[in-house]
């Protein structure tokens, strides 16, 4: 798995973050040979890209650019591992972290895993904007983020 952060200045957070990516690989039953380019931005460039990719006009926490369609999701692509695969991109606003970590009372580094990860299932194909679908992917967050050791608190 080749992950491209830019604007990450932790090493030991870009290590958990890879961790998880991993795990949530395996947990979807999915290939390790991808690659994912993961980006934290400020405030007015989430919100720039939110406007201009989802007509929505303001300040997000994570947003997801995926490469592939559905169906190449479930084809033999992401199960082949002589082929790498890109997925697209993950943009995540340090500063929208920041406030909900404060608000849901745990670190800054939980909150980012969390985000890297949400943006990364949705690459995946993974949704909640139906019911059923947000049934299968937020206990699959909760249980990718229990197996690398940031479960809530």
């Amino acid at each position: 798995m080749i992950v491209n952060f830019n604007n990450f200045g932790d090493k030991s957070l870009k290590q958990k973050i890879t961790e998880i990516f991993e795990i949530a690989l395996k947990e979807t039953h999915n290939k390790n040979n991808i690659v994912i380019d993961v980006t934290i931005v400020g405030r007015n460039t989430i919100r720039e890209l939110n406007k201009e990719h989802r007509n929505v006009d303001r300040v997000t926490d994570v947003l997801s650019f995926p490469l592939l369609e559905n169906e190449e999701l479930k084809s033999e692509l992401m199960h082949d591992e002589s082929i790498q695969t890109e997925l697209g991109d993950i943009v995540i606003c340090k500063s929208r972290a920041i406030e909900q970590a404060k608000e849901y009372g745990h670190s800054v580094e939980r909150e980012l895993c969390f985000l890297a990860l949400h943006g990364f299932l949705h690459v995946l194909g993974y949704d909640h904007m139906q019911k059923e679908d947000e049934m299968i992917m937020f206990p699959l967050q909760d249980k990718i983020l229990n197996k690398a050791h940031m479960e809530r608190k």
